[in-house]
């Protein structure tokens, strides 16, 4: 595919998270560019919104294959990556089969832009792998990146006059990386969920990041003896070509079902942006007290944040709680069941901030009613299941008046 274009520049996307509401100026884009762009993507393409939890990731999978070059793995849609055609055009230097020590996927893609032989290659940092669901990193694990890339620049240094990385770690974590590794020319930030206006150089590397969920894109291209680079806003578009009419017609079939209406939603939640650890609180008081459950602890992760109008819908729904997670009455490790600000300290310090009630804990808590994520990844796992989705009781909570 890559044999007939002549590259002039590299593209990157990046946090896409399924936003296909909003997709048709990044599609329509990309596929203009593509005649003389490397077009890639720094993880996180899938997971975010109904249309992957009805499209069942076909549509993420459709786009990648058709308009994408190379893509760095990122810690939603992991399992994915390991599927044939998505496998074939996946780059990641630092991720190895824990029992071998092989890498999981190609370590890089050697291509010509303009006179430049590039090596393109993808990390995933290790906060970023460690929030992989835990079933689907079994048996995997991450080098540092900063070894694995100077090893990987030591195998191929006569293969290539530039490096350039797509990165899954967090833009703060990349102008670290630029600093241990002067080598690279070019690094390509995703994972941070932040607005980076403005490419950062670290000496002679660049550190950029495009805008998230379907907004915009990163750009570079090599002028003189280094590389130029920009962060835009992808450009207004009417439609999509005739070439990628199936990526359309996916769309539009998901599109009426996501608008089903499933009531009006709470005054504390109509007609603005959604404060989803006010959510998450009110969620957490309900099902403390509807499920008897002794603690409740919920990852604000969990949930996203989009703008409500009055009505809940479907696609409303989804995009609020994406990531289908089971309510799971959890055990405590035993060095925390004592110390409650123990515990929340290291929830919190792995998988972000929570929410908890009732409040304050009690001195002692042997179980809690936690989400699935969060009782296979940092508690001592399931004792059973809650017999309600968090999907389920975010709606309740954003549609019924308080019965408490």
């Amino acid at each position: 595919m890559t044999a007939t274009r002549r590259f002039q520049q590299i593209i990157a996307t990046t946090d896409f998270h399924s936003a296909f509401d909003d997709a048709v100026p990044m599609l329509a884009y990309l596929h203009a560019m593509r005649h003389d762009s490397f077009v890639v993507d720094c993880g996180d393409f899938f997971e975010g919104t109904g249309y992957y939890r009805l499209g069942q990731s076909r549509i993420e999978r459709d786009v990648l294959v058709r308009l994408y070059d190379a893509v760095a793995p990122g810690n939603h849609g992991w399992g994915h990556h390991f599927e044939p055609d998505l496998f074939d055009i996946t780059v990641c230097a630092n991720a190895v089969d824990d029992g071998t020590g092989e890498l999981l996927f190609h370590p890089v893609r050697l291509v010509r832009v303009g006179a430049r032989r590039v090596a393109v290659t993808g990390i995933i940092g290790p906060q970023a792998f460690n929030a992989i669901p835990a079933d689907q990193r079994a048996c995997h694990r991450v080098i540092e990146p900063v070894q694995a890339l100077r090893e990987l620049m030591l195998a191929h240094h006569h293969q290539a006059d530039s490096w350039v990385v797509l990165s899954h770690s967090g833009f703060d974590e990349d102008l670290k990386l630029a600093e241990s590794c002067p080598f690279l020319d070019v690094v390509f930030a995703g994972h941070c969920h932040s607005d980076r206006p403005d490419p950062v150089p670290v000496g002679d590397t660049l550190v950029l990041k495009g805008h998230e969920l379907a907004t915009g894109y990163a750009l570079a291209e090599p002028v003189g003896a280094g590389w130029t680079a920009r962060v835009g806003p992808f450009p207004p578009a009417s439609g999509l070509p005739r070439e990628l009419a199936p990526v359309r017609e996916a769309i539009d079939a998901i599109h009426d079902e996501l608008h089903t209406s499933l009531g009006p939603l709470r005054a504390p939640y109509a007609n603005g942006p959604l404060d989803r650890r006010a959510l998450l609180s009110d969620v957490a008081g309900r099902l403390h007290n509807g499920l008897c459950a002794e603690a409740v602890l919920l990852n604000e992760t969990a949930l996203r944040s989009p703008r409500s109008g009055t009505v809940l819908t479907q696609g409303d729904l989804l995009a609020i709680e994406p990531f289908d997670n089971q309510l799971v009455h959890a055990h405590v490790p035993e060095r925390l069941i004592a110390d409650p600000a123990a515990l929340l300290a290291h929830l919190t310090a792995q998988a972000g901030p929570v929410v908890s009630a009732p409040r304050p804990l009690p001195d002692r808590l042997p179980t809690v009613l936690t989400t699935g994520y969060l009782a296979d990844a940092y508690l001592g796992g399931r004792t059973r299941q809650a017999g309600i989705r968090l999907s389920q009781a975010v709606q309740h909570t954003l549609t019924e008046g308080d019965t408490r």
